[in-house]
């Protein structure tokens, strides 16, 4: 998915291809609550993620195993057979080999109350999975006095993604909310980074991560500070990082999931 190599956003739209059949090569638990999993298939040939916060559509297989795909429609899109379509859910690409035309993902499992979680609780090497998108990417620059990044453990991914792809120089002030230590992962980087975990506990999410971004130095100026959690950050995050990071702050908070709705979060 290569390093950030522009000087301002730009938005770039891709292809768009339909639903890429792919099978799962490789499990790792990170955590006992963080599982990357790598999908790999000649469906993923040239497959295109620019950007550390893209998404992809996961489609997962039905309660037989199999995995539905879409079919072209007379009008010339797409249509799902006999109007039944998969449950999915909106992740983020973490990283991408196309010399091996593999796709890695990090799924958040936290019990079986939803499809996505379920399927990666249970995923083993064989196992089916469709990959849609993403259908654009908004591109970054390293051309920023700091970065900020926050979130809790559904945006790790693009968290962890965005510090790899930082350059030599370049400045990150990492928050990072999970329930305990024990959940904390290696975050590498290139770049001068200033990380913080904070630990949930027992307390409602963003909760801690809000505190903590209250508290914490964070740089100002011209500075990329972005953010996602549980949607009940999203608006006394954008406050706080503008009131903190400055009126030349670009500010990006986004709502992964919501309390009580199961599987709602990239």
């Amino acid at each position: 998915m290569g390093a950030v190599v522009a000087v301002r956003t730009q938005v770039v739209r891709h292809e768009v291809t339909g639903v890429r059949r792919t099978r799962v090569s490789r499990v790792e638990d990170l955590t006992a609550q963080l599982r990357r999993i790598t999908v790999a298939g000649d469906d993923l040939a040239g497959f295109t993620s620019l950007a550390a916060d893209d998404h992809v559509k996961l489609c997962f297989p039905g309660a037989d195993g199999q995995l539905l795909l879409p079919e072209p429609s007379p009008s010339g899109g797409v249509q799902w057979p006999d109007g039944i379509r998969p449950a999915m859910r909106d992740y983020t690409p973490r990283r991408y080999d196309p010399v091996r035309r593999e796709l890695e993902l990090e799924l958040v499992v936290h019990g079986d109350e939803g499809p996505a979680s379920a399927w990666a609780a249970a995923a083993v090497p064989g196992s089916l999975l469709g990959v849609a998108g993403p259908r654009g990417s908004r591109v970054v620059g390293v051309d920023y006095d700091a970065f900020v990044l926050a979130g809790d453990q559904t945006a790790l991914p693009a968290i962890g993604r965005r510090l790899e792809e930082l350059p030599p120089g370049a400045r990150a002030a990492v928050v990072v909310e999970v329930p305990d230590a024990a959940e904390q992962i290696d975050l590498p980087s290139a770049a001068d980074v200033d990380l913080t975990w904070v630990h949930r506990g027992t307390a409602a999410p963003a909760a801690a991560l809000l505190a903590a971004l209250a508290a914490v130095d964070l740089p100002a100026g011209h500075v990329l500070a972005w953010a996602a959690g549980e949607s009940s950050l999203v608006r006394p995050a954008r406050t706080l990082l503008a009131q903190r990071c400055g009126p030349a702050a670009e500010v990006s908070v986004k709502g992964y999931w919501q309390l009580g709705v199961a599987d709602d979060a990239p």
